[in-house]
């Protein structure tokens, strides 16, 4: 005996069953000159962000850097004496910028850890670019489905947490000579 349920030829039982759901659908195929495209813009995007950051004059106070593009002081430290969850972003990307990785980690080690992964960024980018390489959007899929889950975002969450502790004590206590 079979232990195979019985289908109905030609009934709509049997389409539903072995029709698959859209979600687990393949994705369209990405051509080589779409990767290539993508590759380029993200070369770009990563370089324009690596070139301000190396143009900047990184603050030797550690926060403070982004005045020199015309914005103003942190709110943070102006009304509450603490430095925001941002605050040594982009003295971090200026340091890391002119190859200065101890003085970037710690002005923000965040800032220092998202500094490295744009300068990746702009290789892999670059490497797709020339070579229509299917790399990115493997890493993509691979780091993808592991970095966007629940988990995951907690874990994003207690970085960011953990960085702007250490900037707040390294503010108040370590290098208490610190002002903007």
């Amino acid at each position: 005996m079979s232990s195979r349920p019985p289908q109905f030829e030609g009934s709509s039982l049997t389409a539903t069953v072995t029709a698959r759901p859209a979600a687990l659908a393949s994705p369209p195929a990405v051509t080589a000159r779409t990767r290539r495209l993508l590759g380029l813009l993200l070369t770009l995007a990563s370089a324009a962000l690596l070139f301000v950051a190396a143009w900047l004059d990184p603050s030797p106070i550690g926060l403070g850097t982004h005045e020199q593009m015309n914005m103003p002081s942190c709110g943070w430290i102006t009304v509450m004496d603490l430095p925001c969850p941002t605050c040594g972003m982009t003295t971090a990307f200026a340091y890391a910028a002119e190859g200065s990785f101890v003085s970037s980690f710690l002005s923000q080690p965040l800032g220092f850890a998202l500094a490295i992964l744009t300068a990746a960024l702009l290789w892999l980018g670059l490497y797709t670019s020339v070579t229509g390489s299917r790399l990115l959007w493997i890493m993509g899929r691979v780091w993808g489905g592991r970095l966007w889950g629940r988990r995951a975002g907690w874990m994003f969450v207690l970085v960011v947490l953990g960085a702007w502790a250490y900037k707040m004590i390294s503010y108040k206590f370590l290098f208490a000579g610190w002002s903007t």
